[in-house]
C-alpha cells in the first residue's frame, strides 16, 4: 500500500515483527468487541492499558494492508487517522486522566473495526 507522506518520520505502536502472518479477522474482531465493551464507570486504568498494546498493534497491522486507499478518498482519510493514532506521541501516557485514555482506546478500537471491515470484504473474507 502507498501513503502519501507527510515528510514526518512517524513512529508507530509497534515493530514490523510478524508482518508474514495474515490478519486473523476473527481474533481482531473480538479484541474490538472487548475494547468496545468496556465502560467506563466499571473499567479500572490498569485495563484499559492492558488492552492498549494489542488493539494498537491489531489497527497498526490493518494500516499497512492493502484495503483500498488508492480508489476510496473515505478509505484514505481513515488510514490518515490511524496512522495519527498509532504515532507514539499521540498515545496516552501515565499522566494521562483514565478517562483520555479511554476515550483514545475507543478511537483505536473503532477505527480498527472500521478497517477490518473494509479489508474483509475487500479480500471477500467473512464480515467480521
Amino acid at each position: 500500500m502507498t501513503v502519501a507522506s507527510t515528510g514526518k518520520t512517524i513512529e508507530t505502536a509497534e515493530d514490523t515483527e510478524g508482518d508474514d502472518t495474515p490478519i486473523d479477522v476473527e481474533a481482531i474482531s473480538s479484541r474490538t468487541n472487548t475494547v468496545l465493551g468496556l465502560r467506563m464507570d466499571t473499567t479500572t486504568r490498569v485495563a484499559i492499558d492492558r488492552q492498549l498494546p494489542a488493539i494498537a498493534g491489531d489497527l497498526n497491522r490493518l494500516l499497512r494492508e492493502d484495503v483500498g486507499a488508492d480508489d476510496d478518498s473515505e478509505v484514505r482519510n481513515l488510514l490518515r487517522e490511524g496512522t495519527r493514532l498509532v504515532d507514539l506521541t499521540n498515545r496516552p501516557t501515565a499522566e494521562t486522566p483514565t478517562f483520555g485514555t479511554y476515550l483514545y482506546l475507543r478511537d483505536v478500537a473503532l477505527l480498527t473495526q472500521r478497517l477490518l471491515w473494509i479489508y474483509a470484504e475487500r479480500n471477500g473474507l467473512d464480515a467480521p
